[in-house]
């Protein structure tokens, strides 16, 4: 659904805070803000020196002049990670979120060990990542880029136990986010060798590797090899200068016009390509996230920053896991309790029939919430607890319908018993004669009662009680009939005794239906947990299997480079890569005895995988 008014934001606030102690936190406005946000979001961050006019393009994106703050001095204005979140302008029922980082090297702070923390943070919650510099992309510009090589000590793609003496390089790229590379204040004619080039195949050339092992070789070729192995979708952008100097000191408040008109239309078509290109911020196994989850793992990152050790993407999506689980049990039961209180106006039903139906269509809505919201839900826990609370709230519902009977059947009794109980009370039946009197005015009011509607499910048993409570006033009156001899009273006593039994085989009969009925309703509820969750975990190792097919690409493209740069020994590590990808995709899931097994504990266990197995 479209944000609402309560989640547009009209103006940037920090997101991660960069104390001038070196610590960083996360600002719980900011959380706050994020967490009502329930749309699948497109993260992009822009990332660069101090000064080179970071926040312009990012103001840009928001569709606005100002907001993130230009500055004109030689300070950094930006501390920490500042957000916008803004309406996706190309995708429905999507939010952009806009990070613009400090500017990276601002002799002012330091500290590069922070800056190394800032832009480790912006690409561990971006989807696009911009790295913006001024001039050319020199040596000089790839020597800011020691950050990407430092990447490896600052990120874990495991937790830390099972990361040791592994290397985690070759699945950054399943992680890590598409790359964007600025240069602003561009000079030179975009020619090679005398051709024209594209901005693409300037970025192209700049990142090919020199052969050789030199350490001057191997410095010179580590960011470039870090930038193609680590990130995908390179893409490039040069800027003519906007403006004159003067102008730039002031650029909130120039208008288009006074721009350069090649600087305008290269913005915009910046602009374009991250509206129409830039991905939804996905988790590895294709879990798309939202501004919520954006801040769930923030907060984990941040946190584990925090306590001197290294941030693993499995622990934040583990620990996103559990929250998120949590909310998809939450929510589910929500909507099975909004559903079954709408359903309240049917009660009581008619028929136990009646409301296993409503509970069946509920809890299948239920799930339904449940298995859209939930994710790596390992050995279905929080599914087996959202049955567990399903089952326990539909006891609850089930006590108050057969409640609404009782009260409903008593109320029609009372109302059809009042002249007999007035008649009884008067002596009325105290006569000769009076048995048969009472007999028949009995029979009629059980005929009326059996005719009224509505009624509900405890319309046998309440009228069982009902006329068992009369026994003995049926007792007294015939005993006090003397126009009826013993062999009569014994025979009217033994009729009546026969049609109490006969209403106590039917309420037994009745009742062992609905047991019958109900172990079929809680075997069909398994069933449709065991259903949905096979669906949901194919559903789950296609887009695994996607993903890795893409991976795969990504790595016979990068594999192309090294062989032909020459590089042999690369080529063999990526193709080990690529086989053990081809492996993991190809191997064959068998998927539905494990989930029966892992689900269905017990003796309903049991029966539903006599049904399916």
């Amino acid at each position: 659904m479209p944000a609402s008014i309560s989640t547009i934001m009209e103006r940037p606030v920090c997101f991660i805070e960069n104390h001038e102690d070196g610590t960083i936190q996360v600002n719980q406005e900011a959380l706050k803000i994020l967490s009502r946000y329930t749309q699948k979001v497109v993260v992009v961050a822009i990332v660069g020196k101090y000064r080179t006019g970071k926040s312009y393009l990012m103001n840009k994106l928001a569709g606005h002049r100002n907001g993130f703050s230009l500055g004109s001095t030689v300070q950094s204005m930006t501390k920490g990670i500042w957000m916008w979140c803004v309406p996706h302008p190309k995708k429905r029922e999507h939010t952009l979120v806009l990070l613009d980082t400090e500017g990276l090297g601002d002799v002012e702070k330091g500290n590069s060990e922070n800056d190394s923390w800032i832009f480790a943070l912006a690409v561990l919650l971006s989807s696009t990542l911009v790295f913006n510099t001024i001039g050319t992309i020199d040596q000089q510009a790839m020597d800011q880029l020691h950050y990407v090589t430092e990447l490896t000590e600052k990120i874990k793609v495991k937790s830390s136990e099972q990361s040791e003496d592994v290397d985690e390089t070759s699945e950054f790229k399943r992680f890590f986010p598409s790359f964007v590379w600025c240069v602003r204040d561009f000079t030179l004619q975009l020619q090679l060798n005398g051709k024209d080039i594209s901005e693409d195949e300037y970025l192209k050339n700049a990142l090919k590797l020199k052969p050789g092992l030199s350490p001057a070789v191997r410095n010179y070729n580590l960011p470039r090899e870090c930038l193609l192995h680590y990130f995908h979708s390179h893409k490039c952008f040069v800027f003519d200068r906007p403006a004159s100097k003067e102008k730039l000191q002031d650029l909130d408040n120039v208008e288009e016009n006074q721009l350069e008109a090649s600087f305008v239309q290269q913005t915009k078509k910046f602009c374009r390509f991250i509206f129409e290109n830039s991905p939804v911020k996905t988790l590895s196994g294709g879990y798309t996230m939202t501004g919520r989850g954006l801040g769930d793992v923030a907060v984990s990152y941040v946190e584990a920053i925090r306590s001197g050790s290294i941030p693993s993407m499995e622990n934040a999506v583990i620990a996103l896991a559990k929250i998120e689980n949590s909310r998809a049990v939450d929510e589910a039961l929500s909507k099975y309790e909004e559903m079954m209180k709408e359903s309240e106006g049917k009660f009581p039903t008619e028929t136990q029939e009646e409301f296993l139906n409503l509970d069946k269509e509920s809890h299948s809505e239920a799930l339904n919430v449940f298995m859209k919201l939930s994710f790596k839900d390992e050995n279905q826990e929080f599914q087996f607890k959202l049955l567990e609370e399903l089952a326990g709230r539909k006891e609850v519902y089930q006590r108050k319908n057969e409640e609404m009977s009782i009260r409903r059947c008593r109320a029609v009794l009372q109302e059809l018993s009042a002249a007999l109980e007035e008649g009884v009370r008067q002596g009325k039946f105290s006569v000769p004669g009076g048995y048969k009197r009472f007999m028949a005015e009995k029979k009629s009011l059980v005929d009326d009662y059996l005719k009224a509607g509505g009624k509900g499910v405890k319309a046998l048993e309440v009228l069982q009680q009902f006329l068992k409570e009369k026994e003995n006033v049926e007792s007294s009156i015939l005993i006090a009939d003397k126009t009826l001899e013993e062999k009569e009273k014994k025979l009217a006593e033994q009729k009546s005794q026969a049609e109490a039994a006969a209403r106590d085989r039917e309420i037994l009969e009745k009742t062992n239906l609905e047991l019958q009925r109900s172990l079929q309703n809680e075997q069909d509820s398994y069933r449709m947990h065991v259903e949905r969750l096979e669906k949901k975990m194919c559903e789950d190792q296609e887009k695994m299997r996607q993903e890795n097919t893409w991976l795969i690409e990504e790595k016979l493209e990068e594999q192309k480079e090294m062989l032909d740069g020459g590089f042999k020994n690369k080529c063999q590590m990526l193709e080990m890569e690529i086989g053990r990808l081809r492996e993991e995709t190809n191997k064959p899931q068998s998927l539905f005895g494990e989930i029966v097994t892992a689900l269905l504990p017990g003796r309903l266990g049991k029966i539903v995988k006599k049904i399916f197995l």
